[in-house]
């Protein structure tokens, strides 16, 4: 086992290797996770969508882990090979060199210098190992327990093979340094992240300034979702693997297409600018009845209409596109800035942007799932047209347009609850996008619907807590929930996947009450 394990441990020094250079040169970025976000890029829409679907914010640790658990099969073979052959271990590294470097160099976050020097020096470390691994033809001696090979006579003058502490004495060390690079670029990554991020900006304010929310758009019920959701609580889905680390002092936001005077703003232009708040529900397009990839936040930025007025759209544009610094989109319909809340968005519950939801802008368009509106990281807004071009989800078969569906959901009792007999209180909240929420309705074991009471609404662009009043009897229960929007439209009972416009039904859960 000795050439498996030498082939093993020479790449696991090379990914640490590589990572450890990465976080020395400027970048910050680890190669692994510079060659996920490729693999997604590349990776069949369907496929993304499963994902999504199955692992939710789990995807990027499964992706991760796959990645190590292929890298380490091919590091066993890379062993063997180098056990019969000198040569094949260049070979065999060769794919790490080229896949990692192309994946850098196709990165729009990762300098180039650091995309083509990071991934040849750990395969050269991987190289230096593997080379000097006792047991392997490339260390002076092949590996005589390899299945398949003729046993030779035993030559009494050649030198004995390795011992299993001869293995031992190479290995240690090799596991040793293979953690101590990865931790220590890791911490240099994070560090060279963070470090260029101050902890807050201090948001302007707003011109006309919204006020607390009141008491009464909030119920009394424990365990029921919050009115805002805060910042640390906010769901979040992305298709990248990496949270870009943006330089605000450097960034600017780009508006460009159809439009008379093509310009640029900087953050702190944008800063300056952001007199405008807005409550907005958002939510995402891969939200199962009943899920939780949806939040409620006070934003705070520029509006959008103001920005496009001032570039002067031209006649013919479609369609706004909002990219991402790191090449993500998405397009949604001109016509739909009809006066909704839509903004190029600073600020988040009365704080600038986490990292994580967009720092240092991002889009916040009322009453459109994520996936055709709320860009984070906002790098550039194009007019264009439909028939010119097609978003990152649209171009994988979700649907052109995503207006927001009617939906309600229960927050208590949980699914699966025990409860005691006596009044019960059933509470959730609803929502449906930008038309406001008119009723919330339950049905308890399938009987005639109970209006329940409703909160306030604090805008029509967020959820509305409600509330039942239920008297539980002894056995097992089944509650439904529905929502008729401010048009009056109620929500459907069929039911119907997320893709590729976002799931409907009632959502439904099972109680048992002693």
């Amino acid at each position: 086992m000795a050439a498996p394990t030498a082939g093993l441990l020479a790449v696991a020094v090379a990914l640490a290797t590589a990572e450890l250079v990465a976080g020395i040169l400027p970048g910050g970025q680890s190669p692994l996770a510079v060659v996920a976000d490729r693999i997604i890029v590349l990776m069949p829409a369907v496929v993304v969508g499963l994902a999504l679907d199955l692992l939710g914010t789990a995807n990027r640790p499964v992706l991760l882990l796959s990645m190590l658990g292929v890298s380490a099969a091919v590091g066993a073979s890379i062993g063997r090979w180098a056990a019969r052959w000198r040569w094949a271990a260049p070979l065999g590294f060769l794919p790490f060199v080229l896949l990692g470097t192309a994946a850098g160099i196709a990165d729009p976050l990762l300098p180039t210098a650091t995309a083509v020097t990071a991934p040849p020096v750990g395969a050269l470390a991987g190289l230096m190992v593997l080379w000097r691994f006792p047991g392997t033809a490339a260390a002076g001696g092949g590996d005589p327990s390899e299945p398949g090979e003729e046993v030779a006579l035993p030559d009494p003058t050649a030198p004995p093979g390795p011992t299993r502490r001869d293995v031992l004495v190479w290995a240690g060390p090799a596991a040793g340094a293979a953690v101590v690079f990865a931790v220590t670029g890791r911490t240099l990554q994070m560090r060279a992240a963070h470090g260029s991020l101050p902890d807050e900006f201090a948001l302007p304010a707003p011109a006309d300034p919204l006020p607390p929310p009141p008491a009464t758009t909030s119920l009394d019920v424990e365990g029921i979702s919050p009115l805002l959701t805060s910042n640390d609580d906010f769901f979040r889905i992305d298709t990248a693997f990496r949270v870009p680390r943006i330089d605000p002092d450097a960034h600017v936001v780009r508006i460009t297409g159809l439009v008379d005077q093509p310009y640029s703003l900087s953050y702190d232009q944008l800063l300056e600018m952001a007199d405008t708040e807005a409550d907005v529900t958002l939510t995402c397009v891969s939200n199962e009845v009943g899920g939780g990839l949806i939040g409620n936040a006070r934003w705070h930025g520029v509006p959008l209409e103001r920005v496009l007025e001032r570039a002067g759209v031209r006649a013919g544009a479609t369609q706004v596109v909002g990219r991402a610094v790191d090449g993500w989109t998405a397009g949604f319909p001109l016509e739909v800035l009809d006066g909704r809340p839509a903004l190029i968005a600073v600020g988040m519950n009365g704080e600038s942007l986490p990292v994580e939801h967009g720092f240092p802008v991002r889009l916040v368009i009322a009453g459109l799932y994520g996936y055709v509106s709320d860009t984070k990281w906002l790098a550039e807004i194009e007019l264009t047209t439909f028939d010119a071009y097609d978003a990152y989800w649209v171009r994988r078969g979700w649907a052109r347009e995503g207006p927001i569906k009617t939906q309600s959901r229960i927050d208590v009792p949980r699914h699966g609850a025990s409860l005691a007999a006596g009044p019960v209180a059933v509470a959730g909240v609803a929502w449906a996008g930008d038309r406001g929420i008119e009723r919330v309705e339950v049905s308890v074991d399938d009987r005639a619907w109970e209006q329940a009471e409703l909160a306030d609404e604090l805008a029509p662009t967020t959820w509305r807590q409600w509330r039942l009043r239920w008297d539980a009897e002894p056995g097992e229960h089944t509650l439904r929930v529905r929502a008729t929007d401010g048009t009056g439209e109620t929500q459907t009972d069929q039911v119907r996947p997320p893709a590729p416009d976002g799931a409907t039904g009632h959502h439904t859960i099972r109680i048992s009450v002693a």
